[in-house]
């Protein structure tokens, strides 16, 4: 019996995401465009397309779970050429795969009725691989193209426009990374990938991001480690922080409160990341900013001049 979750490497309390991330994945790797003449990756690719096309479908994937890739009536799933009744004669009734319903395989609309679809055409997938004789041609779209764009993290949080040469191309393509994204983070550009008898695909851009030796993000937050003295952290005072994009924020002041303990926060509003809301109402966009985070470490001194011992003898004696 065939284990279709293990075909594509999920596990069986896979969501419907993760099944076409898999899916996705392997169909990458072994799609017979890039795999010419290569039967094991074409056994692969049909088996990860047929494991797909069942799971995928809600009312499928429970017969499936129940009956096993036999099907209620024994064949079905699992009976080689056999078990397609008759070869594919029970599409034409809508029906195959032992009696479970594909009437939703249409011609170039790939695995249809729960609102996803394939690079691949369904005629091709079918004749190629299962012995149909050929499906017919239809022009694909160009291949996908993807590079990977590090960025430092202040261009990250407040984002910026990149340009970007693609191969050996003349063209220049600007990219505008948005605020705030994320390390590994993907943006898609439309029709800048490769050349395809339907037109070009797409150019995927993978952001990685630097890391900052003072500052970190964490949601719409800017957070910063804090070194605060003793002496500050008991009278309390104030610290000058060159902020993350002086140009924007310029020196910013903090408040030390007194009595400030080790590992508060200490919070400066509208200082962190930029991000935009849109009115209920009107619909209009308006930007705003997440905080900006101080972690406070109080440092405590390893050594004592006979003064300053002399002074926390002091400080004990008033029971502090």
């Amino acid at each position: 019996m065939k284990d279709y979750y293990k075909t594509l490497g999920v596990e069986k309390t896979a969501s419907k995401d993760d099944l076409k991330k898999a899916f996705y994945k392997l169909a990458h790797k072994y799609h017979p465009d890039k795999n010419k003449g290569n039967e094991e990756a074409a056994k692969k690719f049909k088996e990860a397309s047929e494991a797909y096309s069942i799971l995928s479908d809600d009312g499928k994937r429970a017969q499936y779970d129940r009956f096993g890739s036999a099907g209620p009536g024994g064949a079905g799933f699992n009976a080689g050429a056999g078990g397609f009744q008759g070869g594919f004669g029970g599409f034409n009734g809508g029906q195959g795969f032992g009696g479970f319903d594909f009437s939703q395989f249409t011609q170039g609309q790939g695995f249809g009725g729960n609102g996803q679809s394939f690079e691949f055409d369904i005629g091709d997938l079918f004749g190629d691989f299962f012995g149909g004789g050929g499906g017919r041609h239809r022009p694909r779209k160009g291949m996908n193209v993807t590079v990977d764009v590090q960025v430092s993290f202040k261009d990250s949080i407040f984002g910026f426009e990149k340009e970007l040469s693609i191969g050996g191309r003349k063209e220049k393509i600007v990219v505008k990374i948005p605020a705030g994204i994320e390390s590994g983070q993907g943006l898609r550009v439309a029709g800048k990938g490769e050349e395809g008898e339907a037109g070009p695909g797409d150019l995927i851009v993978r952001v990685w991001v630097e890391a900052h030796p003072t500052f970190r993000k964490e949601g719409l937050n800017l957070v910063m480690d804090l070194p605060v003295k003793l002496t500050t952290a008991l009278t309390g005072g104030s610290i000058d922080i060159k902020a993350l994009n002086p140009d924007i924020d310029g020196t910013i002041e903090l408040k030390i409160p007194a009595g400030t303990s080790h590992g508060e926060i200490l919070r400066i509003k509208g200082k962190g990341v930029p991000y935009e809301t849109r009115g209920a109402f009107t619909g209009a966009s308006h930007e705003k900013r997440g905080d900006l985070l101080f972690i406070t470490h109080v440092e405590m001194p390893r050594k004592l001049s006979k003064n300053a011992q002399r002074l926390i003898d002091e400080l004990k004696k008033e029971g502090i």
